[in-house]
C-alpha cells in the first residue's frame, strides 16, 4: 500500500495485535501464501480467553496445515483474481455501486491522501482492494492514527463484511477460514472502533 515509515510513538500491545491480524489479512487476500506463510499459520496457537476467535484461529491453522503453496496459488487465483473477474471480487466500488473504478475508489484516495498514505507504484490493484484497506488499517492502528475509526466507517464496514462472508462460503478451506477470521475481527474491530 505505501511506504510510510512508522513513528517513533509508542504502540498499545492491542494496536500492535491489529496491526498484525489486518496485515495477514492484506497478505492473505493480495497473493496467495506461500510454504513459508503456510507453515506459520499451520503452527499458530489460539489463545483461549476469546473462545469464538480461537476457534477461527485453530480453523485457519488447520486449512493451512491441509493446503499445498500450489492448491493455495490455485484457489486465490479462482476466488479473487480469475481470467476476467475471480468469483469473489473484492473491491468497494463493486459492492456499494456495482462497478470496479467508481465513486468509492475516488473518495478513498481522496481519503488516503489527507492521511499521507499511497498506493506502492508496484501494486496493481486499485486501492479499494480488501487487501489494500486492511494495509491501511494496519498502518493507522500502528501509529495510533485517531482517523481510524472514521477510516473503518467510512471505506470498510459499509461492504467488507459481504465480501469476506462470500470468501467464507467458499469451497477452498484456507479462503473459507480467511473469510471467517476476517469476519470475527472486523466485527470485534466495529466494537472496538465505535
Amino acid at each position: 500500500m505505501n511506504d510510510l515509515i512508522a513513528t517513533t510513538q509508542s504502540v498499545s500491545e492491542h494496536d500492535a495485535l491489529r496491526a498484525d491480524i489486518y496485515r495477514l489479512l492484506a497478505r492473505l487476500l493480495l497473493a496467495p501464501p506461500d510454504a513459508e506463510l503456510l507453515d506459520f499459520l499451520a503452527g499458530l496457537e489460539a489463545d483461549d480467553e476469546d473462545p469464538e476467535m480461537a476457534g477461527i484461529w485453530r480453523s485457519l491453522a488447520a486449512a493451512a496445515a491441509a493446503t499445498t503453496p500450489d492448491r493455495a496459488e490455485r484457489d486465490h487465483f479462482e476466488l479473487l483474481v480469475g481470467v476476467i473477474q475471480g468469483e469473489v471480487t473484492p473491491y468497494a466500488s463493486w459492492y456499494l455501486h456495482g462497478t470496479l473504478m467508481d465513486e468509492p475508489l475516488v473518495a478513498l484516495r481522496r481519503d488516503l491522501r489527507r492521511l499521507g498514505l499511497a498506493r506502492s507504484e508496484e501494486c496493481r490493484d486499485p486501492e479499494d482492494h480488501l487487501g489494500a484497506l486492511c494495509e491501511a488499517m494496519a498502518l493507522l492502528a500502528e501509529r495510533g492514527d485517531p482517523e481510524q475509526a472514521r477510516f473503518f466507517a467510512a471505506h470498510l464496514a459499509p461492504w467488507a463484511n459481504r465480501c469476506l462472508a462470500e470468501l467464507a462460503a467458499s469451497q477452498a478451506a484456507l479462503y473459507a477460514e480467511t473469510g471467517r477470521l476476517g469476519l470475527g475481527f472486523l466485527a470485534r474491530e466495529h466494537h472496538y472502533l465505535t
